[in-house]
C-alpha cells in the first residue's frame, strides 16, 4: 500500500495497523532546535484516547507515545523524528465473526477488491486508530510553530451532532474543554448528552460537523493554483477517516450568497488590513489573509452498529451481519483533536514553505 506520507516540507509517514503490535509516524523536514518531549505530545494524544467517557469506544488504550529518534537534550535535531505508539487492548476475536463478510459502510469491501488483502481485525490501516499517529505528528507540529509563531492558537469543536446544531450567540470558547463533545455551547452539549446516550444504549450510531478554526497566522501563507493552503487543508481533512465533505469559510453556503453579501469588506486598521467578515475563511486566492483560518468537515455515522444489516461475503454469498466489538457511537467527538492536528500539520508545512521562497512577505500596504 503506497501514499502513507503526506505534506511537502514538514513530511509526515504514519504507519501500523489498528490490532498490530504499534503504530506511529515518522516525521521528516521539523526543523531543528524545536524544544520537545513526550510529555508535550502527550498532552494532545490524552484528548483523543478512546475509552474517556461513555461516549466513545471502551476499548482502553493508554496511547503512550515513544520519541526513537530525532531529539537530543529536549530539542529536535533536524532528523527525522520517530514516535511509536504501542497497542495494548486489541481484542482481536471480537471480528473473527466477519472474517467473510463485508461490513456496510467501511472500507473492506474496496480493500478487498484492489488488494486481494484484507485485515478484517478492526479493519487495519482503514480503522479512525491510525488517527493516533497523526495526533502524534501534530503535537510536534505545534511546539515548532509556538518556536516559529508563538501567536497562533489551533481549536477544533463540534458544531453539529445529527440534526442538532450549536447556537452560535450562545459560542463560549471557554466552554470547548468543559463537556465530552468539545462544544462551545453549554446548552448544547446537555442536550447532546441525552440523545447520544439514547443512540449508544440502542446500538445506533451519528454523524457529526466539526469546526477548525487557526487564529494569529500571518498573512501570506499558501500559493497560488497547485499550492493553495486551502487545497492542502481540505486534502488534510479529507484524508481523515470517515470525513465525506469539508468546508473552507462559507463553503456550500456562499453558494447561497449574493456577491455583495459574499465579498468580506476591506478597512485600514492600526496595524494593517482589516475586514469586516469572514466569508472567504482566512484564505483568498490559497493564500491566508491574516483572518482566521475556518476549516469545516462532515464525520458520517460510525459504520459498525449493532443492527443486522445486509450484505455479501468474499465468495459472493448473500448474507447477513452484525457487528460486535467496541465502537464510538460518534466518531466526531474523537476527530475534533484529529483536525487540530491535521490543521497544525498544514500550517506549518505551508510556514517552511513560505519561509523558504519568500522570507518576509513582500507587498506592503500603508
Amino acid at each position: 500500500m503506497s501514499l502513507n506520507t503526506f505534506g511537502h516540507l514538514f513530511r509526515v509517514t504514519t504507519w501500523g495497523e489498528s490490532h498490530g503490535p504499534a503504530l506511529g509516524a515518522t516525521v521528516d523536514g521539523c526543523p531543528p532546535g524545536v524544544p520537545i518531549d513526550e510529555a508535550m505530545i502527550q498532552h494532545w494524544l490524552d484528548r483523543r484516547k478512546p475509552g474517556q467517557n461513555k461516549y466513545t469506544t471502551q476499548r482502553r488504550e493508554a496511547d503512550e507515545v515513544k520519541i526513537l529518534s530525532g531529539v537530543f537534550e529536549g530539542q529536535t535535531t533536524g532528523t527525522p523524528v520517530q514516535l511509536m505508539i504501542e497497542n495494548t487492548d486489541q481484542r482481536s476475536k471480537d471480528y473473527s465473526d466477519i472474517m467473510e463478510k463485508f461490513r456496510p459502510g467501511h472500507a473492506d469491501i474496496t480493500y478487498w477488491q484492489k488488494y486481494g488483502i484484507r485485515d478484517y481485525r478492526g479493519g487495519g490501516r482503514s480503522s479512525a486508530r491510525e488517527t493516533a499517529a497523526r495526533v502524534a505528528a501534530g503535537g510536534l507540529a505545534r511546539q515548532a510553530i509556538k518556536a516559529l509563531l508563538p501567536g497562533v492558537q489551533i481549536t477544533g469543536y463540534m458544531t453539529q451532532m445529527g440534526p442538532h446544531k450549536i447556537d452560535r450567540d450562545r459560542f463560549d470558547w471557554d466552554e470547548i474543554e468543559n463537556n465530552p463533545f468539545w462544544v462551545p455551547d453549554a446548552t448544547a452539549a446537555t442536550d447532546w448528552a441525552e440523545y447520544l446516550d439514547g443512540l449508544r444504549k440502542s446500538g445506533e450510531s451519528v454523524g457529526a460537523i466539526i469546526e477548525v478554526v487557526a487564529r494569529g497566522v500571518p498573512a501570506g501563507l499558501g500559493a497560488p493554483i497547485y499550492g493553495k493552503l486551502d487545497t492542502d487543508l481540505a486534502a488534510a481533512m479529507m484524508s481523515i477517516n470517515a470525513v465525506k465533505g469539508v468546508e473552507i469559510g462559507e463553503g456550500m453556503s456562499s453558494a447561497m450568497l449574493t456577491g455583495t453579501l459574499n465579498a468580506d469588506e476591506i478597512f485600514m486598521g492600526p496595524e494593517g488590513p482589516e475586514y469586516s467578515s469572514n466569508h472567504a475563511g482566512g484564505i483568498l486566492g490559497g493564500i491566508s489573509t491574516g483572518q482566521g483560518i475556518v476549516v469545516r468537515f462532515a464525520v458520517k455515522p460510525t459504520s459498525s452498529i449493532l443492527s443486522t444489516r445486509r450484505t455479501i461475503t468474499k465468495s459472493g454469498e448473500e448474507t447477513e451481519i452484525i457487528t460486535k466489538g467496541r465502537h464510538d457511537p460518534c466518531v466526531g467527538i474523537r476527530a475534533v483533536p484529529v483536525g487540530e492536528a491535521m490543521m497544525a500539520c498544514v500550517i506549518l508545512d505551508h510556514l517552511l514553505l513560505h519561509r523558504g521562497q519568500i522570507g518576509e512577505n513582500r507587498g506592503k500596504i500603508g
